[in-house]
């Protein structure tokens, strides 16, 4: 039996808050200030804190060894499950050009380029963000608005803004599944207090995208629609985090906005030739011109729906049920682990959520996507493999990160870093997004960022009287927000509209936008931890 401690170094939890926070600083450094690699600067923090676990804080090799494996075992199952799933469903769009004429589709909803950019970047992108994440958004986006003939920086620019408010409850729910699994925190609540924060942030962005596409006249003359577009988004994405699946609250809000947008009056009207000319200032790609058969069209909406109708009746008390009977609990080998007081930590078991889990349910949806595309068997098994080769990295990335948040958190090293932020009492509100919104914008992912921070956050609330699902769901929150100026995001950007090179042009142009919403959000953050808005809470 490990018994994990708080204050291992000379008796002082500074020192020992010092000690233990070594692999995190290792990492951000490596990440930030050297520009390793991101598998790279994750297997070099796992050994950082594989060492400061057996020499800091005594915790024997095996058990050090075995909280990393159950961490990586994580990352891979139910983690990269969904990724790889749900990445797999957007290739088989891609191979059978069926994502070319959902692209077409989104382009004739208007010819207002600053609608476009509203439901090209922000719409379409968030939809992305539920199936992929990991850049693609950006990446995919980003080119759109070029071919529709927005300029290369404003459309990398507007690209990055816009993935924001659904990063959180993005590749199907990653980010607050990781969070919870990493705090010991109840999906539903951590999900459904994200949802409460959020949706604040989509209110905000549209009106945004629009200034950024036409300044003050594309705010004077667009705020309606961006306005009941981001009003749509922000219910939908409540309603379903809160009530129905967080996997779904991305996928529900996207379509929420774009029929939002395609119902309100304002965004049908046609854009006078003074706008195209001033905004459209790049070359407008002639593939929109083609017309695409009806049949055609719906098949390319096929997909998404049918990950919203499986997830839904997946959703169904008596079907919710009869998936979690499949679920196995093991008791995880060379690992007995107890707090300070002796309680067991939940690190003990591992849960494996056979079938109930989001990657198995994105599974089954692709392979229906596979018979309505027409997809033939050995080209679905082709392009799945290839997805998982061509996220290989990521794999190496997330397992790694995986597994340092596991070391951290079993040896007590999060714990004592908790407890010594703890000190920050009331300020804690207001520093939780920031430590989000940080770890995102070095690491690119708000999955990891809850894996490296989740714990803390948690111990710190727990130290200070705050509510650790406030803390928890901040972290994420916060983190969104750090996406738009992460050096992996912005690289994606530049690469993808032929602006190698000039990632800090596109810095400047969005920290501004960054640093402000952050803002907004410790703020909001502050109020629900106080009697201003914790009616906003569960």
């Amino acid at each position: 039996m490990y018994v994990q401690k708080l204050e291992p170094v000379a008796g002082s939890l500074g020192l020992s808050a010092l000690v233990a926070a070594l692999p995190l600083v290792i990492v951000l450094i490596l990440l930030g200030g050297v520009r390793m690699k991101a598998h790279l600067a994750g297997l070099t923090g796992l050994l950082a804190a594989v060492l400061v676990a057996r020499l800091a804080y005594g915790m024997p090799l095996g058990q050090t060894l075995s909280s990393a494996a159950q961490g990586a075992v994580f990352g891979l199952f139910p983690i990269l499950w969904i990724v790889v799933n749900a990445l797999w469903v957007y290739r088989m769009t891609v191979r059978t050009r069926h994502f070319d004429i959902l692209r077409r589709s989104f382009g004739r909803l208007s010819d207002d380029p600053r609608i476009q950019a509203l439901v090209v970047a922000f719409c379409f992108g968030a939809l992305l963000e539920a199936l992929a994440g990991f850049g693609a958004p950006v990446a995919i986006c980003s080119v759109m608005l070029v071919a529709l003939g927005f300029d290369p920086v404003r459309a990398a620019v507007v690209a990055l803004v816009a993935n924001t408010a659904p990063v959180a409850f993005g590749a199907m729910g990653t980010p607050v599944v990781t969070l919870a699994q990493v705090t010991g925190l109840p999906l539903d609540s951590v999900a459904s207090v994200v949802g409460r924060q959020t949706p604040l942030l989509a209110l905000v962005v549209p009106l945004v995208l629009v200034w950024l596409v036409d300044r003050r006249r594309g705010l004077r003359e667009t705020w309606v629609p961006a306005l009941v577009c981001g009003v749509a988004f922000a219910v939908a994405q409540f309603a379903a985090s809160n009530y129905v699946s967080a996997q779904l609250a991305d996928i529900a809000a996207s379509l929420a906005g774009a029929g939002a947008l395609v119902a309100v009056p304002h965004a049908r009207v046609a854009a006078t030739e003074e706008v195209r000319a001033s905004v459209l200032t790049g070359a407008r790609s002639e593939e929109l011109d083609e017309a695409d058969p009806r049949h055609e069209v719906v098949r390319a909406y096929a997909p998404y729906a049918l990950i919203v109708v499986i997830f839904s009746v997946a959703q169904i008390p008596a079907v919710k049920d009869w998936l979690a009977g499949a679920t196995q609990t093991y008791d995880w080998p060379f690992l007995d682990v107890v707090a300070p007081d002796g309680e067991p930590v939940g690190g003990n078991v591992f849960t494996w959520p056979v079938v109930s889990t989001g990657g198995t349910l994105v599974l089954l949806a692709g392979l229906c996507t596979a018979a309505v595309l027409g997809v033939h068997a050995r080209v679905a098994l082709e392009e799945w493999l290839a997805t998982v080769r061509e996220l290989r990295f990521a794999i190496l990335t997330v397992t790694s990160v995986l597994a340092l948040a596991y070391v951290m958190n079993l040896s007590g090293q999060a714990a004592t870093i908790g407890h010594f932020v703890a000190a920050a009492g009331a300020g804690l509100a207001f520093l939780s997004p920031v430590l989000g919104w940080f770890g995102v914008a070095v690491s690119g992912s708000d999955t990891s960022a809850n894996a490296l921070f989740g714990a803390l956050q948690v111990t710190a609330a727990h130290e200070s009287g705050l509510s650790p699902e406030l803390l928890a769901a901040a972290n994420s929150s916060g983190g969104v927000l750090g996406k738009m100026i992460s050096p992996q995001n912005l690289t994606i950007a530049c690469a993808a509209v032929g602006l190698a090179g000039r990632e800090g042009d596109l810095l400047r142009k969005v920290l501004p936008w960054s640093a402000g919403l952050l803002l907004v959000m410790c703020l909001i953050v502050v109020g629900q931890s106080s009697p201003v808005l914790d009616w906003m809470l569960p």
